[in-house]
């Protein structure tokens, strides 16, 4: 393919994308294949000789749509927002056709320096703390991660080196084996499974801090297990507060956890991986204090700002904590500009596209009101959808609903909310996830798509409710046969 070829099949492409994402609520949220159906669709092997676009463009709808989960269907109410807009899509464009790889300011200037005052803006719009921004001469600042997951790590990784090497200052007679067999992270026993997964990288303990009955965890039941683990010779070092949890979107109490964290010298790092676009909004910035007690802190652009994925922006008080956890410098990585920034030191692999374009250009073509809208609209939503739930005695709301995310469920059996998830997702009208509340199996509906409408609520309501009754009658007749 040659550039006049590009420039053809490109606007080609362009027109699919728009025409797929302005007409996806005419397809099914949810495919309609089983596991291996792809494999009979294709040859064995790569062509030994080169094939059409217009044979590859054809085979976009009969091999790969039909696979496909739609996210930004207005009738995608699971897991989370797969943030999106044509902003975000015409800079990955940009990105894929400037196609640096930059590990260091000499590898591409601007994806060093872009990313640098990127962050800095999110950061202001968030009103962090300016401890955590780069500034022209701060010590912290921020990075575009690829997930939360490795926001996490990276966190849990600097943390664990700070703290040998602290440990080994103040009791050289220790090693760093019997000081790495000695320490123990904590996150909410609501918190994401990547917590768990970092600390198993890692190679440290991690025990999970009891929440409360809104599901937070509060100062008192983390000093309980600090307590109990220091008489027993432990080393506490790492702490992962949530805010905004994956089951229902419940907030860690930051204000009376960071004092605790702070005297005991455990990095504490906040997980807003969600929750944290909505900060832009004044009236749930609240939500964030206590933030200035962090060492670090991560949300997703990419889920809820209308930033395409992958854009997860991470932000350290001292970027030196990382920098000398990671920092490694071979002869060929070496320039003459080493103080001007590698935010390689600040990730797990070596490599970086040029992420930080999505961020310039949706932040400028929305404007902060125009992304506050977006957010406030999907929290109109979720309450709209909580209200209609609250008008059906046969249900519960199983959480306080704050930002866009409703859990409920049939009053009844865990087998019964179970039969009413499968009965939803086998229609394929609409598509949503479960979680565990306590011992309770709850339905999730989450406020997802960039395009979904109040109309788009009441239709997902009817449809469950109408389910809910076919469901209840069969289930009242094998009761009484039973």
């Amino acid at each position: 393919m040659d550039a006049a070829e590009f420039r053809k099949r490109g606007k080609e492409m362009v027109d699919y994308v728009a025409d797929y994402l302005e007409k996806i609520d005419k397809r099914q949220v949810f495919p309609d294949v089983e596991p291996g159906y792809l494999r009979p669709l294709i040859a064995d092997c790569a062509p030994e000789e080169p094939e059409s676009f217009e044979d590859i463009f054809k085979d976009i709808e009969k091999i790969i749509m039909p696979g496909v989960t739609h996210w930004h269907s207005p009738y995608f109410f699971a897991y989370f927002p797969a943030a999106s807009s044509f902003p975000a899509l015409l800079a990955d464009m940009l990105c894929g056709g400037i196609g640096c790889v930059g590990f260091s300011w000499a590898a591409s200037p601007a994806c060093t320096e872009l990313e640098t005052v990127m962050l800095d803006w999110l950061g202001k719009m968030i009103n962090l703390p300016q401890e955590f921004l780069a500034g022209k001469d701060g010590q912290g600042g921020g990075v575009i991660q690829g997930s939360a997951s490795e926001a996490t790590l990276i966190s849990l990784l600097a943390a664990r080196t700070k703290t040998i090497r602290r440990v080994q200052s103040e009791k050289p007679e220790l090693t760093e084996a019997e000081i790495m067999g000695r320490l123990v992270a904590y996150a909410s026993d609501q918190a994401h499974s990547s917590v768990e997964r970092a600390a198993l990288i890692g190679a440290v303990k991690i025990k999970n801090v009891p929440s409360d009955d809104t599901f937070s965890v509060c100062g008192s039941a983390l000093k309980k297990v600090l307590d109990e683990d220091k008489a027993a010779g432990l080393i506490p070092f790492f702490f992962c507060a949530t805010l905004g949890t994956t089951p229902c979107c419940s907030f860690d109490k930051l204000l009376e956890l960071g004092p605790i964290c702070n005297k005991e010298n455990i990095w504490m790092h906040i997980d807003a991986a969600y929750a944290g676009s909505a900060f832009i909004c004044p009236e749930f910035r609240h939500l964030l204090n206590g933030v200035e007690f962090a060492d670090s802190f991560n949300f997703n652009p990419h889920k809820w700002l209308l930033v395409n994925f992958d854009c997860s922006a991470m932000w350290v008080k001292k970027r030196s904590d990382l920098i000398g956890a990671f920092k490694l410098e071979p002869l060929y990585l070496q320039h003459h500009h080493q103080e001007s920034g590698n935010f390689t030191h600040w990730q797990i692999p070596l490599g970086r596209r040029f992420r930080s374009l999505k961020l310039w250009f949706v932040l400028r073509m929305y404007g902060v009101k125009g992304l506050q809208e977006h957010i406030r609209k999907h929290v109109r939503l979720s309450h709209q959808f909580e209200h209609l739930v609250l008008q059906d005695e046969r249900f519960e709301i199983c959480a306080e609903v704050v930002l866009g995310l409703v859990c409920f469920r049939l009053k009844g059996s865990n087998k019964l909310n179970e039969a009413l998830l499968k009965s939803i997702n086998e229609a394929k009208k609409i598509h949503l996830v479960p979680c565990h509340l306590r011992e309770k199996f709850v339905l999730r509906f989450a406020i997802c798509s960039r395009t979904v409408e109040s109309t788009h609520i009441k239709f997902a309501w009817q449809h469950i409710s109408q389910l809910a009754t076919d469901l209840l009658k069969t289930w009242k007749q094998n009761h009484h046969q039973q």
